[in-house]
C-alpha cells in the first residue's frame, strides 16, 4: 500500500478537509477549525519516498528536477490534489479532496457533443457529431449503471471499437481509430464509477481486482460483447471496454490475402498472428478459426483471457478455455491441451517463454497452433520468438522454428479514406529457403524473399500499403505512418507518381 494512503485514511477517519506534510514537523490535518498535529514529525526523506511512490510519471520528473508540481491520486472513491512546494533542503505537500462532480443526464442533443474538447477536430476524423440513441431516460432515472449501459449504447450507434473511462474524467470513445472526448458528458466520480464496474464485474474478477488493482473480463448483452480491463491509475478507478462483434466476418469480408487461406488447410506447424494492440489480431484469427470450422472435421482447442468471439460448433468440435477461469494460465492450458486430443489449438497470447515453448513443441509434434505476439513485422517475429529464450537454448529453438513455423500474419489497421479503418497485411509463408534463412540467423533477409516470392502468396507491408493508396482506399501521408521502412515507401509512391506529403518531398530534396 502506497505511504501516503495512511494520511489520507486519517482525512477520511476525522472528516479532515485535508492535511499537510513538511519535511522534518509533525502531520497537520486541516479542519475548520484549525489544523490539528500528529504526535510525530515525517523525515524529509520518508517525505520524498512517499510523493515519488504516489506521484504521475510527469509529477516525478519534475520532482526529480527540483521542481514543484501537483498532481492527483485517487483513494477510497474520491480523487485528491497533492501540491508539492520544493525547496533545497525541505518539501512541503497539500493534500485536499477535489470537489466531486456528479453523474448526471446525457445530452439529448446528438450536435451538443463536441469531438475534441475545447480544440477543433482535426481534419481527417471521420464522425462530425456523436449519435446518441433515441428517448433517454429522465436525470431521475439514470442510476450509475444505467449511464454505463447508454455510454455502451452509444459505443454501437457510432461504431466505436472501444470506451474509456477514468475518474475524474469525461468518457472517451475510439472511433475509426481517433479518441473522441464526451465534452458534454459529466465526469464521472470515483464512487460512481466504482459503483457502474462492481455491479457488472464478476466475481472472482473482483478478488482478483482487490488484490491486483486490475483484471481482464467479458461482458456480454443481449446485443454485444465486451473485452474489460479494469484497473487503478494515479486518478483511482478506470476500465476500458473493447468491442467484441457478435458476428463473426469471413477472411473474404476482412481482405485477408490469399496466401493467409492456405494456412487454414494446414494439419500442422505454428502459424503467429502479430501487430500491435488494436490491430484486429482477434478478429482475423476469429475468421482463421471460424473457416476451418465451417471446412473441416476436426477437434479445436482455443485458449483466451478472456474468451472474445463466440465459436459454436459447426463441422468441428470447439472447446474455449478461459484463463483463469478454466485454467490458471496460458501455458498450463497448452499442456494440457496435448492431452485432449486436439488438431487445432488456439493461443490468445503467448506472453512468456514458457508457453512460447510449448507452442512450438506441440507444432513439432504434429499439431496446428495459432498464437499472437505484439511485433510489427514478420522477420521481427522471427528474432523475437527466438530471442525469448537464454542463449544456450537458442540454437535448439531457431532450428525447431525452421522445421515448424508455417506462417506469419503481420497487420495494422489504417484510416480508411471516407471513414472507417482497413487492414494492410504482411505475410511470410513457409518455404524451404525461408527455413535456411532462419536457421542461418538471417532474418534480415526475409523482406527480399518475401518480394521475390510474391507469386507463392507472401507480400510485404510496404507492398499491401502501396496497394491500399493505389486503390485509393488509404491516403499516402496515412501509409506512410504505418511502415516501419517509410523511405522504400515513399519511393515507391514516387515512381507510381503519387504525390507525397509536402514535409516527406522537403525532406527528399534536402537529403
Amino acid at each position: 500500500m502506497p505511504k501516503i494512503d495512511v494520511f489520507l485514511k486519517s482525512i477520511v477517519r476525522f472528516g479532515a478537509k485535508g492535511a499537510t506534510l513538511i519535511s522534518g514537523r509533525k502531520v497537520a490535518l486541516l479542519f475548520e477549525t484549525g489544523p490539528r498535529f500528529a504526535n510525530q514529525s515525517i523525515p524529509h526523506q520518508d517525505l520524498v519516498t512517499l510523493v515519488l511512490d504516489a506521484a504521475s510519471p510527469e509529477a516525478t520528473e519534475q520532482l526529480r528536477q527540483r521542481k514543484s508540481t501537483t498532481f492527483e491520486y485517487g483513494f477510497g472513491g474520491e480523487i485528491y490534489s497533492v501540491d508539492v512546494q520544493v525547496s533545497p533542503t525541505t518539501w512541503q505537500v497539500n493534500v485536499t479532496p477535489m470537489p466531486e462532480v456528479e453523474l448526471g443526464q446525457m445530452p439529448l442533443d446528438p450536435n451538443a457533443i463536441d469531438l475534441s474538447d475545447d480544440t477543433p477536430a482535426p481534419a481527417e476524423s471521420p464522425p462530425s457529431a456523436l449519435r446518441i440513441p433515441k428517448a433517454p431516460p429522465k436525470k431521475a432515472e439514470i442510476s450509475p449503471a444505467g449511464a454505463l449501459d447508454k455510454l455502451l449504447a452509444m459505443m454501437a450507434e457510432n461504431g466505436a471499437s472501444d470506451l474509456h473511462l477514468a475518474a475524474g474524467c469525461r468518457p472517451f470513445m475510439r472511433i475509426h481509430g481517433d479518441i473522441v472526448r464526451l465534452t458534454d458528458f459529466p465526469r464521472l466520480s470515483a464512487q460512481d464509477l466504482t459503483q457502474q464496474l462492481d455491479n457488472l464485474t464478476p466475481e472472482r474478477n473482483l478478488k482478483e481486482y482487490a488484490g491486483h488493482n486490475d483484471t481482464d473480463f467479458a461482458y456480454a448483452l443481449p446485443k454485444a460483447r465486451y473485452r474489460v480491463n479494469r484497473f487503478k491509475d494515479r486518478r483511482g478507478p478506470g476500465a476500458v471496454f473493447r468491442t467484441v462483434p457478435l458476428e463473426i466476418l469471413t477472411p473474404e469480408q476482412l481482405g485477408l490475402p490469399s496466401g493467409v487461406m492456405g494456412l487454414c488447410t494446414l494439419t500442422k506447424g505454428l502459424v503467429v498472428v502479430t501487430g500491435p494492440t488494436g490491430s484486429g489480431k482477434s478478429t482475423t484469427l476469429a475468421a482463421m478459426v471460424d473457416h476451418i470450422n465451417r471446412t473441416r472435421r476436426d477437434h479445436i482447442i482455443t485458449i483466451e483471457d478472456p474468451i472474445e468471439f463466440i465459436h459454436e460448433n459447426k463441422g468441428c468440435l470447439v472447446n474455449q478455455r478461459q484463463v483463469r477461469l478454466h485454467t490458471d494460465s496460458f501455458k498450463d492450458a497448452l499442456r494440457a491441451a496435448l492431452r485432449e486430443d486436439p488438431d487445432i489449438v488456439m493461443v490468445g497470447e503467448m506472453r512468456d517463454l514458457e508457453t512460447v515453448a510449448i507452442a512450438v513443441e506441440t507444432a513439432e509434434t504434429g499439431h496446428l497452433v495459432f498464437g499472437t505476439l505484439h511485433t510489427t513485422t514478420a522477420p521481427a517475429t522471427v528474432d523475437r520468438i527466438i530471442d525469448q529464450f537464454p542463449a544456450d537454448r537458442q540454437e535448439q529453438v531457431r532450428e525447431m522454428l525452421a522445421e515448424s513455423l508455417r506462417g506469419v500474419i503481420a497487420q495494422t489497421l489504417c484510416r480508411k479514406v471516407g471513414g472507417g479503418r482497413v487492414a494492410a497485411y504482411e505475410v511470410l509463408l513457409y518455404t524451404a529457403a525461408v527455413a535456411n534463412l532462419i536457421r542461418e540467423r538471417k532474418s534480415y533477409q526475409l523482406p527480399s524473399l518475401m518480394q521475390t516470392n510474391r507469386n507463392k502468396g507472401m507480400i510485404t507491408l510496404n507492398d499491401s500499403l502501396m496497394e491500399l493508396v493505389r486503390q485509393e482506399l488509404v491516403e499516402p501521408a496515412e501509409a506512410l505512418s504505418k511502415t516501419v521502412n517509410r523511405d522504400e515507401l515513399g519511393t515507391m509512391m514516387r515512381r507510381a507518381g503519387i504525390q507525397l506529403p509536402a514535409s516527406m518531398e522537403k525532406d527528399h530534396r534536402a537529403g
